[in-house]
């Protein structure tokens, strides 16, 4: 039974069919509401007590404990006696709620924003509108004067405040200003420091024909901020006042978004009825409208891959290698995470190519060649295979000798997948990545120049000039901002966390906390999401020295065969752990050197001499590196630090 709770509004907790559980009286539900604060993390009995009662008695935690075994009793009603509770758990000196990521409201919430920030105006709105529907009340509306759940409540507070105004953005993005109109009256009424809201409250009433009411709005706003809190308006404020007055065109109430919908509206309706549906030329426009769509997130990717295929095979079912040629190189998504998201559709795909270029005449066609070859450049990624090295490079001389920029950062794109055959090649790297940055910027190439940034940010990384990959990743940041391109945030998100884990003054909760709030859940990248997650705490812990503590049900996806001795080693299986030489070498791409530093671990642990000699030979070539921080997502630390250990175990093991 999958349990829910809410905290925005009175803590309630729901079973499976959503009906409400009983969870008898206040201090049960302050236990219960304290352990969702917490976040997962164990709250010590101590502090239960010192959080319940300001002056405690001395049977105060058997109270606690008393309250904790009624809200198992309550959530887990099915759990057979002595049985260990699933949810409600005793970890070390206090309790911990291992409820799932989107099992409170609080949490939903908090992810429903973060997303939206990301879309575009309608599916914005649609979120934002969805978030700000699951508050039923103040957050912890009965522990609002309780010292624990102040911080909390203010920072939940905050967020919904901030909803409301990117809900009123969006809807003025989609030429909804009306509809703006009343949940801004009210905002503002309720929160008048709140600069912002007025402006967009100005903004709506413009839009929808009331300039004398935007004025009075702006006049309305001066006074206040003035007489309570003593500032004049900022910046942005004396701007819409000056537009206003000024009937500034950007402040047209047809709304840029509103134009762009009607256009896109005739323009298809056009297209449909000028092609035949039959048209080979539907098949070519379809993946135009596919590469777009794979940039756009919230499924977006996942949805173009598999109609990419079917685009594929249709053009080869009409026998014209040419026309199969265009559909596939055209198709020039950009990518930097170098494990194949669905291994059946690039292998169809590399397939449909190989065949394409076989079939093409000789003779000219010196594009489409190159634009197959970088495809299976691209495709081929991980696999170490020679083919995808040497069609890396022959996609490379082609776009030189053509001078076609847009196909030479495609077919950089294949080298930079192809720079993965051994360890240590991020300086490599670094320069793909300055000269896509370079090549993107001059001729207009913005996703490119945005893979450039990415490139440059997980090389640097590696190198360990995290000051150069900081100015990489606000980049990218910026150009994905100015042009809708959500999926660089996933990487950007990610590496921040890795960022503060290698500050190395950041408390592990917080560390484990920015990575929980970066998952790259829903981005349609599988090759990125599974496994991925907990290998990044794996390797924190490792890098601190600290014990795994891993969960028997981890889901470690592909990279469960280089994690799987350290875990049995944490759990003293000695000898299952000691079989290092069933393990793989591990694949070639962005982890093989933190995959390495774990078997290195493991190998030295066990004494495994020959995975101790495997891991030296093939970490030597990246000594000056930091293991793993090339993927921009997680760390080891200087492979360096391994590459002693292994040297002094294999000296002591002679």
């Amino acid at each position: 039974m999958r349990v829910t709770f809410g905290v925005l509004g009175p803590v309630a907790a729901w079973d499976g069919a959503g009906d409400a559980i009983a969870l008898r009286g206040p201090r049960h539900r302050a236990v219960l509401a304290r352990l969702i604060v917490a976040r997962r993390r164990v709250v010590p009995v101590t502090r239960l007590v010192e959080d319940l009662w300001e002056d405690p008695s001395p049977d105060a935690i058997g109270t606690v404990r008393t309250f904790v075994a009624a809200l198992r009793r309550a959530l887990e009603p099915e759990r057979p006696p002595r049985a260990p509770a699933r949810l409600l758990v005793t970890e070390g000196p206090g309790y911990a709620l291992r409820a799932e990521p989107g099992a409170v409201d609080a949490w939903c919430f908090e992810d429903s924003v973060a997303a939206a920030a990301t879309l575009p105006p309608a599916e914005a709105l649609t979120r934002l509108e969805e978030a700000l529907d699951r508050w039923r009340g103040p957050a912890y509306a009965e522990f609002a004067d309780e010292d624990w759940a102040r911080a909390e409540r203010s920072r939940l507070t905050e967020l919904r405040l901030h909803a409301v105004e990117r809900r009123a953005e969006a809807r003025l993005a989609l030429g909804l200003a009306a509809e703006a109109v009343p949940d801004l009256d009210a905002h503002v009424a309720g929160h008048p420091w709140r600069e912002d809201a007025w402006r967009l409250l100005a903004l709506a009433l413009y839009r929808t024909g009331r300039q004398g009411d935007a004025l009075a709005v702006l006049r309305r706003a001066r006074t206040l901020l003035v007489e309570q809190l003593g500032v004049d308006p900022g910046p942005r404020l004396r701007r819409l006042e000056a537009d206003i007055l000024g009937q500034a065109r950007h402040l047209d109430p047809d709304s840029a978004a509103a134009g762009a919908a009607r256009v896109w509206a005739r323009a298809t309706a056009a297209y449909d009825r000028a092609v035949a549906s039959g048209a080979r030329a539907r098949l070519e426009s379809t993946v135009g409208l596919l590469r777009n769509l794979a940039v756009t997130g919230a499924g977006g990717l996942e949805e173009s891959r598999r109609h990419r295929v079917a685009a594929v095979a249709a053009a080869e079912e009409l026998g014209d290698a040419e026309l199969t040629a265009r559909v596939i190189g055209a198709y020039d998504v950009p990518a930097i995470w170098t494990r194949v998201d669905d291994p059946k559709q690039a292998a169809r795909v590399l397939a449909a190519a190989e065949r394409a270029l076989a079939a093409l005449p000789p003779g000219g066609h010196e594009a489409a060649r190159a634009r197959l070859l970088a495809t299976i450049a691209v495709e081929s990624r991980g696999s170490r295979t020679a083919r995808g090295l040497k069609a890396a490079q022959q996609a490379e001389r082609l776009a030189r000798d053509l001078d076609d920029p847009a196909l030479l950062a495609f077919a950089l794109n294949g080298v930079f997948m192809q720079t993965f055959h051994r360890a240590g090649l991020a300086a490599r790297r670094d320069g793909i990545g300055a000269e896509l940055v370079a090549l993107s910027a001059r001729h207009g190439l913005v996703t490119f120049e945005v893979l450039g940034h990415l490139i440059r940010l997980q090389a640097r990384g590696a190198l360990g000039d995290f000051p150069a990959a900081d100015r990489h990743a606000e980049a990218a940041d910026l150009l994905a901002g100015r042009n809708e391109l959500p999926l660089a945030g996933v990487f950007t998100r990610l590496y921040r966390a890795m960022r503060l884990a290698e500050a190395g003054r950041a408390p592990q909760a917080e560390v484990e906390e920015a990575y929980a709030a970066a998952r790259p859940d829903g981005t349609g990248m599988p090759g990125l999401e599974r496994g991925l997650p907990p290998l990044a705490l794996l390797c924190l812990r490792v890098r601190r020295d600290l014990p795994l503590g891993i969960g028997g049900h981890t889901d470690w996806g592909p990279y469960e065969p280089w994690v799987l001795p350290l875990v049995l080693l944490d759990r003293g299986r000695h000898d299952e752990a000691a079989a290092l030489r069933a393990v793989p070498d591990p694949p070639g791409d962005l982890l093989q050197e933190a995959l390495w530093c774990l078997v290195a671990r493991a190998a030295i642990a066990v004494g495994d001499r020959e995975a101790m000699e495997r891991a030296r030979a093939a970490l030597v070539p990246a000594a000056a590196e930091l293991a793993g921080a090339g993927s921009g997502v997680l760390s080891l630390g200087p492979v360096s630090a391994y590459l002693d250990d292994l040297a002094a175990a294999l000296r002591s093991s002679t």
